[in-house]
C-alpha cells in the first residue's frame, strides 16, 4: 500500500527515517498479526505492557496540554487523553480478561525495560522540549498503528487477531490519525512558518521522530519475548 495521507510533516518524517520505519511497521510481530502465527502467549504479553505504555502515553498527551501554546492544541491534548484511558485502555481490560488476565493484574503488570526507556524517552522529550519535541516523539506511535492497521485490513490472511486489526483500520482511529497529523502541520506553521522544513528546528525533530521509532522497533521485540 502507499503510505497514508497523514499530513506533509509526517510524509517527510517517515521518508527520513525510512529503514527504522520498515523495520517498525513491518516488524515480525506485525507480519505475526496479518498472517495470524504470533502465538497467543506473545500477544497477551504484548497487550500487558501496552497497557502500562498507554498509561506513561496518556501522561504524555497531558504534558502535551501544559506545552501547548493555543486553546485548540490544549484541547486537541485533553480529547486524547480522554479517549487514552475511557477507551483504548479499556479495550485493553477488555481483550485479557476474556483470556482470564484481570484488571488487577494488568495494573500489576512489570514494567519491561524496552518499555520504560520508549515512554521515558517521550515524556524527557516534554519535559526538556516544547511542544513540537514532543509532537515528534508521540507521532511514530499514534500514525504507525493507523499505518500498521490499514496495511493489515487490506492484507490479512487469518481472522486470529481481526479484532486488533479492526480497531487501528477502523473508520474512529484513521480519522485520529489525520486529524493528529493536521495537529502537528498546523503547529509546525504557527511556530515556524509553511517553509517549517528548512528551519534550524527541522532536523532535530526529525531525530526525535527517528528515535522514537527505533523504540518502537524495540517495543516489539520485547513483544516476541514474554
Amino acid at each position: 500500500m502507499t503510505a497514508p495521507d497523514y499530513g506533509r510533516a509526517f510524509g517527510l518524517w517517515r521518508a527520513d527515517c525510512a529503514d527504522p520505519w520498515r523495520a517498525y511497521t513491518r516488524h515480525d510481530f506485525v507480519e505475526g498479526l496479518r498472517d495470524g502465527s504470533l502465538p497467543r502467549a506473545a500477544f497477551l504479553h504484548y497487550l500487558r505492557q501496552d497497557y502500562v505504555f498507554l498509561f506513561h502515553f496518556a501522561r504524555a498527551w497531558a504534558l502535551a496540554a501544559v506545552k501547548a501554546t493555543r486553546l485548540e492544541e490544549m484541547q486537541a491534548a485533553a480529547a486524547t487523553v480522554n479517549a487514552l484511558v475511557h477507551h483504548e485502555m479499556q479495550l485493553h481490560v477488555d481483550t485479557c480478561a476474556d483470556a482470564g488476565i484481570t484488571e488487577s493484574d494488568l495494573r500489576a503488570t512489570a514494567e519491561r525495560p524496552e518499555n520504560m526507556a520508549y515512554t521515558r524517552y517521550v515524556l524527557e522529550a516534554g519535559y526538556s522540549g516544547d511542544f513540537l519535541d514532543l509532537m515528534a516523539a508521540l507521532a511514530p506511535c499514534v500514525l504507525g498503528y493507523g499505518e500498521i492497521g490499514a496495511r493489515l485490513a487490506e492484507t490479512a490472511s487469518s481472522d486470529r487477531y481481526s479484532g486488533w486489526i479492526s480497531v487501528y483500520s477502523g473508520d474512529e482511529y484513521q480519522q485520529v490519525c489525520r486529524d493528529v497529523g493536521a495537529l502537528i502541520d498546523d503547529a509546525l506553521m504557527h511556530r515556524l512558518g509553511a517553509d517549517f522544513a528548512q528551519s534550524p528546528r527541522w532536523a532535530p525533530l526529525c531525530q526525535r521522530f527517528g528515535a522514537a521509532t527505533r523504540l518502537e522497533v524495540g517495543f516489539w521485540d520485547m513483544g516476541l519475548t514474554p
